[in-house]
């Protein structure tokens, strides 16, 4: 059989058809695209899709259908695209190959991450494609599974130098799709609405009441074909028979169930069978239509009225005349049509979905159903499905008949919510776990499941209470969970920073004392809360021994447990930039990265790049850097998560640009709003650090003593030392000898060369003679053994103008070179002027820096190329950063072009080396 009758015609189009004809072109010309189709039902979405299908004859098309029923499936919608492309698995990278067949159940397996899914997805893709250039149709897009929905936009995003289409259609595209390439389809202009009315309505039509159906319509086509249906020619030439106000898609709809009135009951019987069914199979189909006592004849009426065909594959007329069957039969119809295809679908090779049939055929509470649900849902979350195990817990939770396990199970559910990111359904889950008993422990996780949403929402501070309450009731109960409670309510309470209560930290680190684990507890988070419990209830020096514990305890942890490292990264940092301890925050932030990526878990990375990247700042790796906040953002774009802001803001200050200032004062405001005080301070920090750059010395230190207000983890230390530069450069004797005597406590006690030469050199400032030469020496040689180049070439710069002003020009000059090489070198360009100027002083000269890098890499080139040079195939590169190898191949390529080289071998010596150990 053709078509259906009655598809909605594809008419003109001439602006849709030409941006899909753009796209295939650049598709056969090796450049891969993806597009989104947006408009109502009816519009015409899929005949454009028919029509670019069609125009691909040269190309190999897959396709796949969302399906409403399915969206709670994982990856269901994506397997039914890549299935004909599954031959091609074992072509796949190891790590990629088994997360994919996972994700299918093709093999059993830890949980994939669904982005390594994704980079497993893009390369089978590639790879498909060398043979023959690949066109991917994903019609109804906003009835995506969110397993499937996150991996297609991320595959959208990577497409570069692969000859792959990607095209969406969807109605309302979802969040994953918000900044793809997009095309909205329109009603039909005026006149070609008239014309396509008039094709169906074969008579002449009240002016008035033609033109209420042309506006109401607003040109859809399908409305216009379907409208008219079912209504005698004096029902429309009055337009009494017309419905009153209502959205297009409910007015098709409508007309489609006074169409399904007029078919045998028999023949509603199997579309409601096929309605319930979303694979479409027509052997499952009239299967269980069989089982209801349904001939193969039913299908006759169905077929002749153009709104059903079953075939190779169940297809209905439109997406809303499947709705309008569901919509339109009883509840008892319903059930058992579910009922039917439960029977009908085999338990082995289709469990979750006839288990779901089973859940929607049940007439009331069935624990036999809800612990098959229940088993499902571990096999769902087994495949990285975790939205699907939530949906499975959650109904699990709906036909349970005990009261106590229900209560268990919507914990559960709750609980799987909360890492599938819908914290609106877990909150309703947590709500009916309280309407059953609940053990103690049971209440302490639900308050703690609260409060972590509330965590995750507004990370100011607003958690805080609820997360004492619950760290509270679990402590009598499980002292383990209590802790990490306590951990999350210190969290809470440093980014809430200068915006909470006064003494809050201490409050809470007074609180958390309470929940004591014992002497000999070496989980590295039971250490880091004694840790943190230490530095805020007791002070810095005080506290240094147990900090330096914690740092020793996740830098074995790094290694055998990678989990504990990645959960708790972001305040293991902060403790050791608290610590001046270099070594440290490059292994965590090494290993996190490394991890990340190994595991392929990018709900992780993007976290880790940003600290990574902060690394490569103190380094001086300024490009490094830049590459990994670019990848970062990138990320971020595709999965939806918060934005880390800090190692880009950190670049911008160390670059020290005019812009930086209003800049940090627009983000202070922002997280003002969001009650962010540690953001506020760390933004006051950055505006000092540029104004010490550029030698406004009286601005840096306003913004230096406001940041200097609240003692913020893992910036004070650093605060300080803007404080004492700037307070000496401005004059301010007394604001540099108290902020230097706080400095030496916190430096003494952590006692890393990074902190000891910080000491030397702001001592030195404050020093004369031969006393401040013998310390600007000792802070040279101590961050010589350090990784943090920037401070030692700021070290460089102030011994430089300190000999300069005792008229020993010539070493002034060795170091002020010294310094303005380091600099300019990094881009810390605002610095390395000053150090310019200061060489002028002395009778030297020194270029500018030219602006952009030397080889004109492009941030990712320059990542890409490293990699290569350090001997990496193009698919491990790949890997590494989720890109295909043909994307790989042709940033190469550039490479090439740009240094005016062949091959791979000269990079070595080609590429500049900029002190880059990897990511």
């Amino acid at each position: 059989m053709g078509p259906l009758s009655g598809d909605t015609p594809l008419l003109d189009r001439q602006r849709e058809r030409a941006e899909l004809d753009g796209l295939l072109g650049d598709v056969r010309s090796g450049r891969g695209r993806a597009l989104v189709l947006r408009g109502e039902a009816g519009v015409g979405k899929s005949a454009l899709l028919r029509h670019t299908v069609g125009q691909a004859a040269d190309m190999r098309v897959v396709r796949a259908v969302g399906a409403e029923a399915e969206m709670e499936l994982a990856y269901a919608s994506l397997h039914l695209l890549v299935a004909p492309l599954l031959d091609r698995i074992e072509k796949l990278p190891g790590p990629q190959r088994d997360a994919l067949a996972v994700a299918f159940g093709l093999q059993e397996g830890p949980a994939p991450d669904r982005f390594m899914v994704g980079l497993a997805v893009l390369t089978l893709l590639a790879e498909a494609a060398e043979e023959r250039a690949l066109l991917c149709v994903v019609d109804d897009a906003q009835w995506l599974d969110q397993s499937s929905a996150q991996v297609l936009s991320f595959v959208a995003r990577r497409l570069l130098a692969e000859p792959v289409g990607l095209i969406f259609a969807a109605r309302t595209p979802g969040e994953q799709f918000q900044g793809l390439g997009d095309l909205e389809v329109r009603g039909l202009p005026k006149q070609e609405a008239q014309a396509l009315l008039r094709s169906v309505v074969r008579f002449p039509l009240d002016e008035q009441v033609r033109d209420r159906i042309l506006t109401e319509t607003n040109g859809n086509p399908l409305a216009l074909l379907e409208l008219p249906r079912g209504l005698s020619p004096t029902q429309l030439a009055g337009g009494f028979g017309l419905v009153e106000a209502q959205a297009v898609p409910e007015r098709v709809e409508e007309g489609f169930r006074r169409r399904l009135a007029a078919l045998p009951a028999e023949t509603r019987t199997l579309m409601l069978v096929a309605a319930a069914e979303p694979t479409g199979d027509p052997v499952l189909i009239w299967n269980a239509a069989g089982r209801l006592g349904v001939p193969a004849s039913a299908v006759e009426p169905a077929q002749a009225d153009g709104l059903l065909e079953i075939a190779t594959w169940a297809r209905f007329r439109h997406p809303l005349v499947r709705s309008a069957v569901y919509s339109a039969a009883s509840w008892s119809e319903r059930r058992a049509a579910h009922g039917a295809l439960a029977e009908a679908t085999d338990p082995d090779s289709a469990p979750d979905r006839r288990a779901w049939h089973r859940a929607h055929a049940a007439l009331e509470a069935d624990e036999s159903v809800a612990g098959e649900l229940e088993r499902l849902a571990g096999r769902a979350q087994a495949r990285g499905g975790i939205a699907a195990a939530a949906a499975f817990l959650r109904r699990a939770t709906e036909l349970t008949p005990d009261p106590a396990r229900r209560g268990a199970r919507a914990l559960a559910a709750a609980q799987t919510a909360v890492g599938a990111g819908a914290p609106d359904m877990a909150l309703k889950l947590l709500a009916s776990a309280e309407m059953g008993p609940l053990t103690e422990l049971q209440s302490g996780q639900v308050a703690w499941l609260r409060a972590q949403i509330v965590l995750a929402r507004r990370r100011g501070g607003e958690a805080l209470r609820p997360l004492l309450e619950a760290a509270g009731r679990m402590a009598p109960v499980d002292i383990g969970r209590a802790r990490e409670a306590y951990v999350d309510a210190i969290g809470s309470a440093v980014f809430a920073g200068r915006l909470g209560e006064p003494g809050l930290l201490r409050t809470v680190a007074e609180a958390a004392r309470t929940a004591s684990a014992g002497p000999l507890s070496e989980r590295p988070v039971e250490v880091l809360l004694d840790g943190l419990v230490a530095r805020f209830a007791e002070g810095f020096a005080e506290s240094a021994p147990r900090l330096e514990r914690v740092l020793e305890a996740f830098r074995r942890a790094a290694r055998s447990d990678p989990d504990d490292n990645m959960r708790w990264l972001w305040l293991t940092y902060l403790v050791a930039a608290d610590m001046w301890d270099d070594r440290t925050l490059h292994d965590l932030a090494a290993y996190a990265v490394r991890s990340a990526r190994e595991i392929g878990a990018l709900h992780f990375l993007p976290q880790a790049l940003t600290y990574r990247a902060a690394v490569h700042v103190y380094a001086g790796q300024f490009d490094a850097a830049a590459t990994l906040v670019e990848e970062s953002t990138a990320i971020l774009k595709v999965t939806g998560h918060a934005y880390f802001g800090f190692a880009a803001n950190l670049l911008v200050g160390w670059r020290g640009g005019a812009e930086a200032p209003a800049k940090f004062d627009a983000e202070a405001e922002w997280a003002s709003g969001w009650n962010e005080g540690r953001a506020i301070g760390g933004c006051l920090f950055m505006t000092a650090l540029v104004y010490n750059g550029r030698g406004r010395y009286q601005d840096a230190l306003a913004y230096a003593e406001r940041a200097y207000e609240h003692d913020d983890l893992g910036l004070t230390g650093f605060v300080l030392f803007e404080l004492v530069e700037a307070a000496v450069y401005g004059n301010a004797p007394e604001s540099a000898a108290k902020a230097l005597r706080e400095l030496e406590k916190r430096t003494t006690a952590a006692g890393t060369d990074w902190a000891l030469g910080v000491l030397a050199r702001s001592k030195a400032l404050v020093s004369e003679g031969e006393a401040a030469d013998l310390l600007y020496r000792e802070a040279i040689e101590r961050l010589e053994r350090t990784r943090v180049a920037v401070y030692l070439a700021r070290t460089h710069l102030v011994y430089g103008e300190w000999l300069r002003r005792e008229n020993r020009r010539q070493e002034a000059g060795e170091h002020l070179r010294t310094a303005h090489e380091m600099l300019q070198g990094f881009g810390a360009h605002a610095f390395a002027e000053r150090a310019r100027r200061e060489l002028l002083a002395t009778g030297e000269t020194a270029r500018k820096r030219a602006e952009g890098t030397p080889d004109g890499l492009t941030p990712q080139e320059g990542q890409i190329a490293r990699l290569a040079r350090e001997g990496l195939s193009n698919p491990e590169i790949g890997a590494q950063l989720f890109l295909s190898p043909r994307t790989v191949e042709y940033h190469l390529s550039k490479v090439f072009t740009k240094l005016a080289i062949t091959s791979r071998h000269q990079l070595a010596q080609a590429l500049p080396d900029g002190g880059h150990d990897g990511a």
